[in-house]
C-alpha cells in the first residue's frame, strides 16, 4: 500500500477506537448536524452517531484506493498519482476534523468549531487543492471534470481542467472569506462551487464542438 492509503486506513482505525472508547460516555441522542449559524438542528442515536462516520469514511477510503487500480486509463492516473495521494491525505484530515468536533461537542465540550479551526478554512483549502489536482489530472474515468466531452478528447480534457483548476482555486479562496461572514459562509461555498461546476460542463461542450468543427474543416 502507498503511504496515503496507509494514512487513510490509520484514520479509519483511529476513528473506530474513538467510537468504541467513548461509547459509554455519549448521550443516547447525539447532536449530528449543525446549521449555518452553528446551532444543532439534528440528532441521531449514539450508535450511529459514533459509528456512522467510520463506516462512511471506510467506504470512501476504499473507493479512493480502488480507483487507480480499476480505471481502464490507470496509466494516465499514474502520471499525477502523487497529487491524488495528496488529496487522499487532505480529505482524510478534513473528515477526521469534523468527526473530532462531533465527539467533543457530545462529550459536553460545547466549543464552536470556528473558535478552533474556522470551518471555512479547511473547506477552502480542500477546494484549493482540488484546483491543483484538476490542473495535474490526465484523462481518466473517475478523477476530475468528467463530462461526455472531456472524456472524448484529450484536448478538451486539458483545456477544461486547466480552466477548472484556476476556478476551483478561486472558489477555495472565496470559501475562506467565510471566516469574516460566518452566517453566510455556507453560501460562499455552495454558490461558487455550483456556478463553477455548471460553467465547466458548458465550457467542455463548446470546446468539443469547436474541436469537431476544426477537424471537419481540416478534412475538407
Amino acid at each position: 500500500m502507498r503511504k496515503s492509503e496507509i494514512f487513510a486506513m490509520a484514520i479509519f482505525l483511529l476513528s473506530l477506537v474513538i467510537a468504541v472508547s467513548f461509547y459509554p460516555q455519549m448521550p443516547e441522542q447525539m447532536a449530528s448536524h449543525w446549521n449555518a449559524q452553528g446551532k444543532v438542528d439534528d440528532y441521531m442515536s449514539k450508535f450511529w452517531g459514533l459509528f456512522l462516520f467510520p463506516l462512511i469514511f471506510l467506504s470512501l477510503a476504499l473507493m479512493l484506493i480502488a480507483i487507480p487500480r480499476i480505471d481502464p486509463l490507470r496509466k494516465n492516473i499514474e502520471a499525477f498519482r502523487e497529487y491524488f495521494d495528496g488529496f487522499i491525505i487532505i480529505f482524510s484530515i478534513f473528515m477526521f476534523l469534523i468527526y473530532t468536533f462531533t465527539i467533543l461537542w457530545n462529550l459536553g465540550i460545547k466549543i464552536s468549531i470556528n473558535n478552533v479551526i474556522p470551518i471555512p478554512i479547511p473547506i477552502g483549502l480542500l477546494f484549493f487543492y482540488i484546483g491543483i489536482l484538476c490542473e495535474k489530472a490526465k484523462r481518466n474515468w473517475f478523477i476530475g471534470i468528467r463530462t461526455p466531452w472531456t472524456l472524448s478528447s484529450d484536448k478538451v480534457w486539458g483545456k477544461t481542467h486547466h480552466l477548472g483548476g484556476k476556478l476551483f482555486k478561486i472558489t477555495g479562496i472565496i470559501a475562506m472569506f467565510g471566516i469574516f461572514f460566518p452566517n453566510q459562509s455556507v453560501y460562499l461555498v455552495l454558490i461558487p462551487v455550483l456556478s463553477v461546476a455548471i460553467y465547466l460542463v458548458v465550457f467542455s461542450y463548446f470546446e468539443y464542438e469547436k474541436e469537431v468543427k476544426e477537424n471537419n474543416t481540416n478534412i475538407m
